[in-house]
């Protein structure tokens, strides 16, 4: 089975993004992860090409700020990093800057990418998310936060980011999910 990862950044420093755990988190379950990393007003080019240069491919940006309302250049980023893994993979796992997956889920994650690998009606797998507030200690709960989202998806060229890139849609319609074990 074979994994790409993709996540997207722009200026980690300056706004203090954990990206370097986001994407160490993924690397495991990664044969390697794209990162499209945006025109930075800081060190952030320098801080990708020092996460495992083997694994960690960099696609250099320059967003689009005409589309910051709404949170669309989110998605077009998003997008950016997607299309630009051109080898043939099972699964596209995609991650946030400011989102880390845990390693006791790791063993889930790779038995449900392997369990829907060769079903086609399942195009991407959902996951489960506790977001914390203000430090690791405490733990937000809010109908306004998103519980679950789908982060790992098929290779379609019919898939993309949706709005603010928090999911993703085919042909505009939600695609059908499966929880991740994670």
């Amino acid at each position: 089975m074979k994994i790409a990862g993709f996540t997207f950044i722009r200026n980690a420093i300056r706004f203090d993004y954990p990206v370097e755990e986001s994407i160490r988190s993924i690397l495991p379950l990664c044969d390697f992860v794209i990162v499209a990393v945006g025109q930075s007003e800081d060190e952030t080019l320098d801080l990708v090409r020092s996460i495992e240069p083997g694994k960690v491919r960099i696609l250099e940006t320059q967003w689009d700020d005409s589309l910051r309302q709404g949170g669309r250049v989110l998605a077009e980023e998003t997008n950016k990093a997607y299309r630009a893994i051109r080898e043939k993979v099972d699964w596209c796992f995609y991650i946030q800057a400011d989102e880390v997956v845990h390693e006791e889920d790791y063993d889930a994650l790779r038995q449900n990418m392997e369990q829907f690998k060769d079903d086609p009606r399942v195009e991407g797998l959902v996951f489960d998310y506790l977001h914390f507030y203000g430090s690791y200690h405490y733990l937000g709960d809010s109908r306004r936060w998103y519980r679950r989202e789908v982060r790992i998806i098929r290779q379609d060229p019919a898939i993309s980011s949706y709005r603010d890139a928090q999911g993703f849609r085919k042909n505009g319609k939600k695609i059908r999910a499966q929880h991740s074990g994670g």
